[in-house]
C-alpha cells in the first residue's frame, strides 16, 4: 500500500530499492536510495536539534545540487515546511518571499548568497550552510544545537496534513500568491506522475529544470525518486546544452522533461551541429507552457521518441493531465491530453458544465490540489468556485476528452470585440521554418481597443524580416488575426523557469515602440 505521505514513499522505496542508484553528481558520486534516506534522516535530526519545530518554514537557496536534495527532504521529513527560492533574486525580492512564506531559517550552499543573507540579516533569520563533499561523508550544516541530537527525528511522524512545500505562483496578473502544499498533495501528484508515465526503478533521467519551481522538483526529481529511479544532477548545477546529451548517454536516461524553450534550445543545436549519439529513451515530456505541433514533430523525428505534452499548475502540485504513452493512447499535437488522477471540467461563468468543442474554464479537483492561497481571501475565494478550483485558463475538450488550450483568460486578446488565442498565433509564427522563437501578445490600440503585435527571434543564419513574417501570416491566419507589428529580436523576456510571460514581453515591447 502507497504511503499517503511523500516521506513515507520514499522510505518506502528506500527499503525495497536501498542499493539502486538515486542520485549521481556529474563527474562527482552516485548515492543510492538507502544511503541517500541515511543522510536525509540524520540531517532532519540536525534540524529538529537546532530547534526547528513542526510547521516552521525554512527557505533553501541553492543551484541543483545534491545539497539542496538532501536538505529540502529533510525539512520535510523534520515536519517543517521546505520553502525553496531562485537564487538569482535581488535582495528587495528574497525580502518579500522571506518574510511572506515567514520563514525561521535560511540555508544556502557553503559559497553563500549575498542578497539572500542580506535580505536575512535584515529580517533577523538566522543563516546556515550545507555541504557534501563525498557519499560516504555526513552532510555538514552549519547549525548549533543542543546535546540530544543522536535520534531528534525518530518520535516524528510526518502526517498527510503537514504543509510540507512552500512555493510562490509565477504572478501572471499580479504580485505571486503563496501556495502551500501538503505531504498528500505531493505524494499524491508523484502517484499520478508515476502512473502515466510507467515509471520503474529502471528509469533514469538527467534534471535540466531549476529545483526551486514544481516542473523540475515534483515531475523531474521527487517522482523519480518515489519510483525508485535515478536522477543526475548536472556538475554546472543548471542545465548545460553542451553537456546534456553526454550526461543522458553516461547515466543511461531513459526520459527528460523540460519546457518548450529548453527543447527549443536542444533541437537548434542539434539542427547545427548534430550529437552522433542519443540515449533510446522511452519518452519526452514537454510542460509549463504550450509546445507548437511544428516543434512538437520536429523533436520526435530528432530525437526518435513520442513528445508527450502535459498541463501543470503550482496549485495542483504540478501535474493536471498529459497525453498518454504511446501504448496507453494517442498523443495529440496542439493538446495537453487527458487528467491523470483528478476529476477535471470545462465550465462557463455560472458554474455549468460545457459540452464537448464548448469553450470554458478549465477546472479541476483532486487529492493533489492545494487547500487554498496563504493569507490571501480574495484569491481564494475567486479561484475556488462551484466546488472546482478554477485554473484561469480558457480551453476546450474535443470529442475523445482531450483538452486543447485556448490560452490565460487574462492573456486573451480582444481586437475590437473578436477575441484571438496568442497560443494559435505562435504556433503559425513557429511552423516558419526561419523562427527559433516566437510570442505573440496584446498592446493597446485607439482604434480596436487591443491590437496583436509579436516578437520573433530568428534561427541562427537566417536573413527573416517583418514583411516575410507578414507575408506568413498572411497566407496562415484570418485576416483580424494577423500581427500589426512584428519585433524581430535576439531574446525574449523569460522567467527563471524557462516560461515566457506574455506580459513581461508586452511590457519590453510595448515600452520600445
Amino acid at each position: 500500500m502507497d504511503s499517503p505521505t511523500l516521506t513515507g514513499l520514499l522510505n518506502q522505496v528506500a527499503g525495497k530499492f536501498p542499493s539502486r542508484r538515486a542520485i549521481s553528481v556529474s563527474g562527482k558520486f552516485d548515492l543510492s536510495h538507502s544511503r541517500l534516506n541515511e543522510l536525509v534522516e540524520r540531517a532532519a535530526s540536525r534540524l529538529v536539534a537546532a530547534g526547528i519545530s513542526p510547521g516552521d518554514v525554512i527557505a533553501l537557496t541553492f543551484p541543483n545540487t545534491v545539497e539542496f536534495v538532501i536538505t529540502f527532504l529533510a525539512a520535510i521529513r523534520a515536519r517543517a515546511t521546505a520553502a525553496p527560492l531562485n537564487q538569482a533574486y535581488t535582495t528587495e525580492e528574497f525580502e518579500f518571499y522571506l518574510s511572506d512564506s515567514e520563514s525561521k531559517l535560511l540555508i544556502t550552499s557553503q559559497e553563500g548568497n549575498k542578497p539572500a543573507e542580506a535580505a536575512a540579516s535584515k529580517l533577523k533569520i538566522p543563516h546556515a550552510t550545507a555541504s557534501l563533499s563525498k557519499a560516504d561523508h555526513e552532510l555538514s550544516l552549519s547549525l548549533s544545537q543542543s546535546e540530544s541530537e543522536a535520534n531528534s527525528v525518530a518520535e516524528l511522524v510526518n502526517d498527510p496534513s503537514d504543509v510540507a512545500l512552500f512555493l510562490h505562483t509565477s504572478g501572471t496578473t499580479s504580485r505571486p500568491k503563496g501556495v502551500p502544499l501538503t505531504q498528500y498533495n505531493l505524494a499524491s501528484s508523484v502517484k499520478n506522475i508515476k502512473s502515466v508515465y510507467k515509471l520503474t526503478e529502471s528509469d533514469s533521467t538527467v534534471i535540466v529544470l531549476p529545483l526551486f519551481h514544481v516542473h523540475g522538483l515534483i515531475a523531474g526529481l521527487l517522482s523519480s525518486l518515489g519510483s525508485g529511479a535515478a536522477v543526475a544532477l548536472p556538475a554546472a548545477g543548471r542545465f548545460s546544452a553542451s553537456t546534456f546529451w553526454s550526461d543522458m548517454i553516461q547515466f543511461n536516461a531513459t526520459w527528460y522533461t523540460a519546457v518548450p524553450t529548453i527543447h527549443q534550445i536542444l533541437l537548434d543545436r542539434h539542427l547545427s551541429n548534430p550529437d552522433p549519439k542519443h540515449p533510446k529513451l522511452r519518452f519526452i515530456r514537454s510542460c509549463s507552457a504550450s509546445l507548437a505541433p511544428s516543434i512538437l514533430s520536429r523533436l520526435e523525428e530528432a530525437f526518435g521518441a513520442p513528445v508527450l505534452e502535459a498541463y501543470a499548475m503550482t496549485e495542483a502540485s504540478h501535474l493536471m493531465l498529459s497525453n498518454p504513452l504511446p501504448e496507453a493512447g494517442p498523443h495529440k499535437p496542439g493538446s495537453v491530453g487527458k487528467p491523470v488522477g483528478q476529476e477535471m471540467a470545462i465550465l462557463d461563468e455560472k458554474g455549468e458544465v460545457q459540452k464537448a468543442e464548448v469553450q470554458g474554464e478549465v477546472c479541476i479537483r483532486g487529492p493533489n490540489v492545494t487547500k487554498g492561497y496563504k493569507n490571501n481571501p480574495e484569491a481564494n475565494k475567486a479561484a475556488f468556485q462551484f466546488g472546482w478550483f478554477h485554473t484561469g485558463d480558457l480551453g476546450f475538450l474535443d470529442s475523445d476528452g482531450y483538452l486543447h488550450l485556448v490560452g490565460r483568460i487574462k492573456e486573451l486578446i480582444n481586437r475590437g470585440g473578436e477575441k484571438i488565442s496568442p497560443i494559435e498565433v505562435d504556433a503559425v509564427l513557429l511552423s516558419h521554418s526561419d523562427i527559433a522563437q516566437a510570442v505573440a501578445f496584446g498592446v493597446p490600440d485607439e482604434k480596436y481597443g487591443e491590437e496583436i503585435n509579436c516578437a520573433i527571434i530568428p534561427r541562427e543564419g537566417s536573413n527573416i524580416d517583418e514583411a516575410e513574417v507578414l507575408r506568413f501570416c498572411k497566407k496562415n491566419l484570418a485576416t483580424f488575426k494577423v500581427p500589426k507589428k512584428v519585433f524581430i529580436a535576439d531574446s525574449l523576456p523569460k522567467t527563471a523557469s524557462g516560461k515566457i510571460l506574455r506580459r513581461l514581453v508586452a511590457e519590453h515591447f510595448y515600452s520600445q515602440a
